[in-house]
């Protein structure tokens, strides 16, 4: 079997779409909201909300390993998205010296919110054409989670982790 990933040419074709994905995020980011009611979000802020929704309560620690964000980078963040109200700490139940971070439901919602201005835009963009949509999300699905997967451990990731 001939392996096109290996020539040239399939070295391109994955530049381009590395390219495309960031050209896309970056277009979504510029666009805004439409909705008055969707808070914006910077880049660190919507990575943390985004592993908030599949993870409602986490330790600071675990939230920094999971993202790859610096632990004071994201004390940042955090401070930011709870002088939003898109979140609260809490003291952690079973160690009162750490905390957990909790979505807010108005986090949760302005998730939903962006999400669906979102899934507009990007529907507008592609003229509303889902023929090619589940192979498109297949694929960005596996190479999220293969370079979620493959990520360098910074010192900053690697402390995070035993933290936690």
């Amino acid at each position: 079997m001939h392996d096109q990933a290996a020539e040239p040419d399939g070295d391109r074709r994955w530049a381009d779409l590395a390219d495309l994905v960031l050209i896309i995020s970056r277009e979504i980011q510029f666009r805004g909201y439409t909705d008055e009611r969707a808070v914006p979000l910077s880049p660190s802020e919507g990575m943390v909300m985004r592993y908030l929704q599949h993870e409602p309560d986490a330790t600071p620690s675990r939230i920094a390993a999971t993202t790859g964000l610096q632990r004071t980078n994201l004390s940042t963040t955090l401070r930011g998205l709870e002088n939003k109200a898109l979140i609260e700490r809490r003291a952690h139940p079973g160690d009162g010296r750490g905390v957990t971070v909790h979505l807010t439901e108005r986090g949760r919602s302005n998730y939903a919110l962006v999400r669906q201005e979102w899934a507009a835009a990007v529907s507008a963009a592609a003229g509303h054409d889902t023929r090619h949509l589940d192979q498109a999300l297949t694929l960005l699905s596996a190479v999220e989670a293969g370079l979620t997967r493959t990520r360098p451990q910074n010192r900053a990731a690697r402390g995070a982790a035993a933290e936690s």
